[in-house]
């Protein structure tokens, strides 16, 4: 076999190959046992990346407006007092429920009486490696070392470690991602002009600047006025002799609407808000029911242990800086 010879043949080779299995969560040494906080010398590293879930906010529509929703309504029930204001309460809920820690730090006057309570934002505040030890990071400055003892930390409580909380709804994360995904792909799918997606296979007989002609208008094709149609003229040319060979076809009946869809419901259920409360349009004639009902239940299922879990303030305090006024039910 001379080396031509061989060089043809695997040329004219197919090659395959295969995408790898999903990876079920409980798989590789059970992945979120790793989750721990690292410990730098001087403070602790949260188990997961807060500035990815700062821009993992934003992914999806449902999971920031969801979140939103929480906000607002322990917001609008707060009551402004001498300690704790209205901005830097909405400040301390967000993070709490976007990275699972809200912190407060005290500012005292000189016989250390509180005077008011302020805002730390929970993307740069770190635990000390000591008792009562807080660092606040930002990117380019040095590390701040803050007074000891005078950080308040509200997290959600989390099972493999004890320094930091966890938002709850990482397991919706990917949904959150693959919604975000979903949406990225369409619009660069008709940015791209998804028509242009196939081969132009031809085979027949054409005259002399036939084939640059249809490259010129193939190229065309691309941009404003786009998915427009395309004339040959062969007088001699066979049945067979041009085909058109999808290759973008799977991408343009991809389940689109089943994807926003599913991974919208699976937001929705990690957290645990009615779908009307959010703007969502039903898709059945008897629709979601009564919005003031699901305003209620809401409210008492969810707002108010969380209105609980921001009173613990008020305990280590020692004095009421998050006072509540009182429900107006919706008739």
């Amino acid at each position: 076999m001379t080396p031509e010879t061989h060089t043809a043949e695997a040329a004219a080779k197919v090659e395959a190959f295969t995408f790898g299995d999903p990876e079920p969560v409980l798989d590789r040494r059970m992945l979120l046992d790793h989750l721990q906080a690292l410990n730098t010398g001087r403070w602790y590293e949260p188990p997961l990346s807060l500035d990815g879930l700062a821009r993992a906010f934003h992914a999806s529509p449902h999971h920031a407006s969801a979140l939103h929703l929480k906000r607002n309504l322990l917001v609008g029930s707060f009551e402004p007092t001498k300690l704790l204001d209205r901005a830097t309460f909405k400040a301390w809920v967000q993070d709490y429920l976007v990275f699972g820690n809200g912190y407060l730090e005290r500012r005292t006057n000189r016989l250390g009486d509180p005077l008011r309570l302020v805002h730390l934002m929970a993307k740069y505040t770190r635990r000390g490696t000591e008792a009562g030890q807080w660092f606040f990071l930002q990117a380019g400055q040095e590390p701040v070392e803050l007074r000891q003892g005078s950080v308040f930390q509200l997290r959600q409580a989390e099972v493999n470690q004890e320094v930091y909380g966890l938002p709850e709804y990482l397991s919706a994360l990917n949904a959150a991602l693959l919604n975000e995904a979903a949406t990225l792909f369409r619009r660069k799918y008709y940015r791209n002009g998804s028509h242009a997606g196939f081969i132009f296979y031809a085979t027949g007989d054409f005259a002399d600047g036939d084939m640059d002609a249809l490259r010129d208008q193939l190229r065309r094709a691309k941009g404003p006025g786009n998915f427009r149609n395309l004339f040959v003229h062969a007088p001699n040319g066979k049945a067979d002799g041009i085909k058109i060979i999808p290759v973008a076809e799977v991408a343009a009946k991809d389940e689109f609407l089943g994807i926003k869809n599913t991974t919208r419901d699976d937001v929705l259920a990690a957290h645990r808000v009615p779908p009307q409360l959010l703007g969502i349009v039903p898709t059945n004639a008897g629709g979601f029911g009564k919005v003031t009902e699901a305003v209620d239940a809401f409210y008492e299922l969810e707002i108010v242990p969380l209105m609980r879990e921001f009173e613990a303030v008020n305990e280590w305090l020692g004095l009421e800086a998050v006072r509540w006024k009182e429900r107006r039910l919706i008739a």
